[in-house]
């Protein structure tokens, strides 16, 4: 395993020790730091697996994936406004340290589902599961982006507590169609020739990043509680256990999303780059 693989381990295990020894400022940004250290620890671990990884040869990638981590967690606070899923507490009073909390937290989440997606991948995971070739007619994928912005509508115009499940599903219907009709990656692509091993390795990457998020974010000082209102039941750490069930399809979305937003920029990217071409041709 590279360097930075160990090196991120030593940040897990260093951030656990410091944190149950009291110290204040781990137990303050606790999650963002065991966090940083996880997706370093991971991403060596892809690269003993395979050759290369997100940190190795897909470096060129951050300047938009942790922008992205950012800004689209920031959509989900959004409906959380209304829906009121959950609130965080002990984060620091002073702005400018809350504000390096919550950037520095928001842009480990897609890098994390990223590599743990990666690691069962480059593991082999799911890598025989397939299905018998599935091509949706165009009305049908149509009709899939309806339920999805159907799904995220709803709730904002008629916001209760309950209805956070549409949020976690609605964006893989609304951005899958998309992304296969711009000829991006896409699960309905993968459909159409029987494989599902990116959809599993997502969303059970997903499920294992949110064990991780839930046990971290337990001990940690700044942290979050849930209001959700199913309470009834077994709990696993902060989380009551059907809340589980959302993590895989958040994983699952984020992915989606960030092919979506890829796809987009590069198309508006190409049309700038070719409009002072067409005019020089004038």
């Amino acid at each position: 395993m590279p360097a930075h693989g160990w090196i991120g381990l030593a940040v897990i295990l260093i951030a656990e020790v410091l944190l149950f020894a009291g110290a204040p400022l781990i137990g303050t940004y606790f999650t963002p730091v065991v966090w940083t250290g996880y997706i370093l620890f991971a991403d060596g671990w892809v690269f003993a697996r395979r050759g290369r990884s997100l940190l190795t040869a897909g470096r060129h990638e951050l300047p938009v994936l942790l922008p992205f981590s950012i800004g689209s967690w920031l959509l989900f606070e959004g409906y959380n406004l209304l829906l009121k899923n959950w609130h965080y507490v002990g984060l620091p009073e002073p702005w400018p340290l809350r504000l390096l909390g919550y950037a520095w937290a928001f842009a480990t989440i897609l890098p994390a589902l990223r590599e743990t997606a990666d690691l069962l991948e480059a593991h082999g995971a799911f890598a025989a599961w397939r299905i018998r070739p599935v091509a949706l007619s165009p009305r049908a994928e149509a009709t899939l982006l309806a339920l999805g912005a159907g799904l995220l509508v709803y709730p904002l115009l008629f916001p209760s507590p309950y209805l956070f499940g549409m949020v976690w599903v609605g964006f893989i219907f609304l951005c899958d169609p998309l992304n296969r009709w711009l000829g991006g990656p896409s699960l309905l692509a993968d459909l159409r020739e029987g494989k599902v091993q990116t959809f599993w390795c997502w969303f059970v990457g997903g499920t294992i990043c949110g064990v991780l998020w839930e046990f971290w974010n337990y001990w940690a000082s700044a942290k979050w509680h849930y209001t959700v209102p199913i309470t009834a039941g077994w709990r696993i750490f902060e989380m009551p256990l059907a809340g589980y069930l959302g993590f895989g399809p958040f994983a699952v979305e984020l992915y989606l999303m960030y092919n979506l937003a890829v796809l987009l920029g590069r198309r508006a990217l190409g049309r700038a780059r070719a409009a002072p071409e067409r005019g020089a041709a004038r």
